[in-house]
């Protein structure tokens, strides 16, 4: 049965002084309301009617479900309220805590869809300096945050060995001063990793990251390695690190090797061999990553590419599946509905960049490239790789606070604000999503996109849509698998100790 809500509603019927400012969607016939602090509540189309003309009376169940969700006027504590806004905002009181340095654009993969657009292994020049990475390390530590990650990109980072190591080294040591809770991260494809470089790793407290694919035939096909097989070298490492973990002490469940899928079109019929090949490596958490519109994925898109359409349903039915292990005693998760669920149910934002608003863009994280240019983000400096410096922000020579209070940087903050988008202001999931300028300026022209016609946006809505119903429809089972996705816990082994002695940097 088609309902028309329109009709339903006569305007000179409402009572604009019972509800709270609320935006609604409707999700197979129920529909969901929501307010800018989160508080949401599905409601039959009967109850909506009741609810927006103010017949709700205090003695209803539904008054009790609609004050219990903060959806009363006249229920609601204001100062209460400011403190919750105040936390879920929270990350506003900080500056970037993602600091990306390039440390050179040489690869020796040839990954078909690379955003990086990166170079052959002997060009050194792209390598990033001793002097650019100091300078780089100095601005990181200048962040008004008092707490960082730097994390090490590419091409292959550790093909600049030299630098990692003295990044590493000069940070610890400056941060002897700057007192900040202080990690690294490093991004890799483990082809040119050592057990003396692993040590160095494992010592100083550098979490790895990586690429995985799925099963073999289909990492290998994408990520094309001429020096041997990238699959078996991948899955390799991350069981040697991950049993250097157990070896330590450290929880399994929470130390292990991050990795990540790009999806594809041939991925899209192999979500259960992507999840068990994760599953079999000891991963558990496993991120379904949409391919980006930037470096060589741009150029290959017509091979590689799918429709949104097409995503969703690989999505879907993998993350059905995910579920599924979970309830047969498997601890797997999602990280895309992980992050998003953990934004629906819990009080404060667990701060993903891409998902926020204001966005991510400089005020949450900043990257730097090999010649010290400083960008944006990650997906900023990948847009200067594709000769377009729209996005970048400064220079190591500057300082921290002549970059931060640049026009272009006050530009992308009115740009990633989903108050300032038409397309985001009423839209229902607008308190729990955000912006990238980066992505609406590479896919529309525009760093504020029009959501009417975003690929961005639509993936977004389809996920939201996904998981709300989830939620609604949830046994206490699924309840308690959501519950265990978003408890966030610390990684405290990889934050560097502020009091030890660090060696002198090389």
């Amino acid at each position: 049965m088609t309902v028309d809500y329109g009709a339903m509603i006569r305007l000179d019927k409402v009572d604009p002084g019972f509800a709270m400012p609320f935006t609604h969607r409707v999700i197979d016939g129920a529909v969901l309301i929501a307010n800018d602090l989160g508080d949401h509540a599905f409601l039959t189309p009967e109850e909506f009617r009741r609810f927006v003309e103010g017949e709700v009376k205090p003695d209803e169940p539904l008054y009790a479900k609609l004050r219990d969700k903060r959806f009363i006027a006249r229920e609601i504590d204001v100062a209460a309220e400011a403190v919750r806004f105040r936390r879920r905002k929270g990350f506003l009181a900080y500056g970037p805590t993602l600091h990306a340095m390039v440390l050179t654009e040489r690869c020796n993969h040839g990954c078909q869809y690379c955003h990086s657009s990166v170079v052959g292994m002997g060009r050194t020049d792209t390598d990033m300096s001793i002097e650019v990475a100091s300078k780089a390390v100095d601005m990181a530590l200048s962040t008004t945050s008092p707490w960082l990650t730097i994390e090490f990109q590419g091409g292959e980072p550790t093909a600049n060995w030299e630098t990692l190591t003295h990044i590493v080294k000069y940070a610890q040591e400056r941060n002897l001063v700057a007192r900040k809770e202080l990690s690294f991260a490093l991004v890799t494809n483990f082809s040119l990793m050592t057990d003396e470089r692993l040590d160095f790793l494992i010592e100083n407290k550098v979490q790895i990251c990586c690429s995985l694919d799925g099963p073999e035939d289909l990492h290998n096909k994408i990520r094309i390695y001429k020096g041997g097989n990238s699959w078996q070298l991948t899955t390799d490492w991350i069981r040697r690190v991950n049993q250097r973990y157990v070896d330590m002490g450290l929880d399994s469940g929470l130390y292990r090797v991050e990795a990540l899928p790009t999806i594809t079109r041939d991925s899209l019929t192999r979500w259960k061999d992507i999840v068990d090949t994760y599953v079999s490596v000891g991963s558990r958490a496993v991120f379904l990553r949409k391919l980006d519109p930037f470096g060589f994925a741009e150029a290959t898109a017509r091979k590689l590419g799918y429709t949104m359409e097409e995503f969703i349903e690989f999505y879907m039915t993998a993350v059905d599946y995910i579920i599924e292990l979970n309830k047969q005693g498997v601890e797997v998760m999602e990280r895309h509905a992980a992050i998003m669920l953990s934004k629906i149910l819990r009080e404060s934002d667990p701060n993903y960049l891409d998902l926020r608003t204001p966005g991510g863009a400089v005020i949450g994280q900043v990257a730097y490239h090999p010649d010290g240019r400083v960008f944006s983000s990650d997906e900023g400096r990948m847009v200067g790789a594709m000769q377009d410096d729209i996005f970048a922000v400064g220079h190591v020579d500057q300082s921290y606070q002549d970059i931060l209070r640049g026009d272009t940087v006050r530009a992308l903050v009115f740009a990633s604000t989903n108050d300032s988008q038409p397309g985001c202001v009423s839209c229902t999931y607008k308190v729990w999503c955000g912006q990238q300028p980066e992505y609406n300026y590479k896919t529309q022209g525009s760093i504020f996109g029009r959501m009417a016609d975003s690929n961005w946006c639509r993936k977004h809505k389809y996920i939201f849509d996904f998981l709300m119903k989830k939620l609604e429809r949830a046994d206490p089972v699924e309840l308690e698998i959501f519950d265990r996705w978003t408890t966030n816990r610390r990684q405290d082994h990889f934050v560097q100790e502020v009091e030890q002695v660090a060696q002198p940097a090389a």
